[in-house]
């Protein structure tokens, strides 16, 4: 009786958990991607983004630059520490406190903020939390010391990381160049893989398993392979290093999947229509183009999706088939080489340079993902 028509499977609750689960893993790094994009490098180093709302603990240097007075036999330096100059921009808003503090980059929260400590010219340093410190020599103090201290920061956001990734030189160019490399790289295949699909699917002629053999096994073969052997053969035929070849790089990179997803799914649409158009006296491209394309939108949109991401985060090949230098550089090599810096020094910006470049890709997604499912499916099920 449990699988009478219209009576839920007691599976459905174990299928739609896991559905959830497999929700949650996917939206977790694109959340964490988006709250980190407005933190601080400090904080980002310091704590993960789950922990964002809440105050972070972070080391400092700076010097006791406060002018030295002299009271009895001791010298005597007194101030605030949060408004130092090497750290005073990181204090603005007055709400941090110190927790500890130090005399050496080794052991920077060494003493507890509020005790007095002995320091390195015989006299002694009191660091508070509220950051007021009283420094003390029994010889004249000779320069600003040195002083390391551990600070309750509370959060910060802010909108720096995307005014530098925004407003860096010709990402406006990078942007217009990936447009340029991923709309045709994205086009291209499908119109050639939906011919050769409709063909392995409904036309009869010698070595066509042979050709779906292939394709399958075209499937597993590293793109990597070919990279060199590629492009030396479009250096010979004039084309290296330009959008054209680049174009022809991901088209034979994405059309063994376009072609076995829309064999799939070709395959699988009813053979009455095909003979009823060939009886109504109707040729192959006829057939192909009035009634398989139109049934067969949503594969071809499936793959679209796939082919759209792939080529928009695509570096490798970009740095492979375009100038390393100039106007050609695509938004992944323009992130990588300049923003990033050559050694990534500038990592800070990584979350924040990410998410910008995944926008595209996301609005292309939500727009399209209503024919994912079906076009991955396609053929699955007879």
């Amino acid at each position: 009786m449990d699988n009478i028509a219209g009576q839920k499977s007691s599976l459905s609750l174990v299928t739609n958990i896991a559905v959830l689960l497999i929700v949650i893993a996917w939206l977790i790094p694109t959340v964490g991607l988006f709250v980190s994009s407005f933190r601080d490098r400090d904080q980002i180093a310091a704590s993960g983004w789950w922990v964002a709302p809440f105050s972070v603990e972070l080391t400092y240097r700076t010097r006791a630059d406060a002018t030295p007075t002299e009271q009895g036999n001791l010298f005597v330096i007194e101030g605030n520490i949060f408004e130092s100059e090497e750290v005073r921009e990181s204090f603005e808003d007055g709400e941090s406190s110190i927790a500890a503090y130090g005399l050496r980059g080794r052991e920077p929260g060494a003493f507890e903020a509020g005790t007095e400590a002995e320091n390195r010219d015989g006299g002694t340093i009191q660091v508070n939390a509220d950051g007021s410190y009283v420094y003390t020599s029994p010889e004249p103090i000779d320069g600003a010391p040195r002083v390391y201290f551990v600070a309750e920061t509370p959060p910060q956001f802010t909108l720096d990381n995307y005014r530098t990734v925004l407003t860096a030189d010709n990402m406006d160019r990078a942007f217009i160049n990936t447009l340029t490399v991923t709309i045709p790289a994205t086009i291209i295949p499908i119109l050639i893989a939906a011919f050769a699909a409709y063909a392995l699917a409904w036309m009869d002629f010698p070595g066509r398993g042979l050709l779906i053999a292939t394709v399958v096994g075209l499937l597993v073969v590293p793109l990597q392979l070919a990279l060199v052997p590629l492009l030396n053969l479009h250096n010979q035929l004039g084309i290296g290093q330009s959008f054209v070849g680049i174009w022809l790089a991901h088209t034979g990179f994405g059309l063994p999947l376009a072609i076995y997803l829309l064999r799939n799914y070709m395959v699988g649409l009813p053979r009455d229509i095909i003979e009823s158009a060939k009886v109504d006296g109707a040729t192959d491209f006829q057939i192909f183009t009035k009634i398989i394309l139109p049934l067969s939108f949503p594969a071809l949109a499936s793959f679209a999706i796939f082919q759209f991401l792939w080529t928009w985060n695509d570096l490798l090949v970009a740095k492979v088939f375009l100038p390393s230098a100039g106007d050609a550089a695509v938004m992944t090599v323009k992130i990588a080489d300049d923003l990033l810096g050559s050694r990534g020094g500038d990592w800070g910006i990584l979350a924040t340079a990410a998410f910008v470049s995944i926008a595209v890709p996301l609005l292309v997604f939500f727009t399209m993902q209503r024919y994912l499912v079906r076009g991955l499916l396609a053929g699955s099920v007879k």
